[in-house]
């Protein structure tokens, strides 16, 4: 995989992906930046985010399940000295439809523990919790 990352001033820089898509990034205005793009750390959020969804609809649907609805609120602590980098990730699956809570968690454990690739490329501590139907699950992951 390769990509190209292209400054486009102040503190800006675009790039397309390897799939065709454009991503905008930019700094906070109060270091120099003007706002016009996502942050590099909440792109590294969403890309764990969009990683282990991915796994979990996938692995559902190999258990003959079909979510209704799914979202997930990701959480990221950072270290206060530099380089920042995140220590602890927590996301929260939530899920909605005729989902068996075993069949879940299995699929968010395969997720977490051997499928999602962005995950797997950090050293974040990632914890994880989920709901089904709006009725918070109790083992934990």
């Amino acid at each position: 995989m390769k990509t190209t990352i292209t400054w486009t001033g102040q503190m800006a820089f675009s790039g397309m992906t390897p799939s065709g898509h454009e991503i905008k990034m930019d700094a906070a205005p109060e270091v120099g930046g003007q706002n016009s793009g996502a942050r590099p750390m909440e792109l590294l959020l969403h890309a764990v985010a969009g990683c282990t969804g991915i796994d979990i609809i996938s692995i559902l649907r190999k258990m003959r399940l079909n979510p209704t609805s799914f979202h997930m609120e990701v959480e990221g602590t950072r270290a206060e000295d530099h380089p920042r980098r995140f220590t602890h990730i927590h996301i929260h699956y939530a899920l909605e439809g005729e989902l068996p809570e075993n069949k879940v968690i299995r699929a968010i454990q395969l997720s977490k523990e051997k499928y999602c690739s962005v995950s797997h490329s950090l050293n974040a501590e990632i914890t994880a919790s989920y709901s089904i139907n709006g009725v918070a699950g109790k083992e934990k992951i």
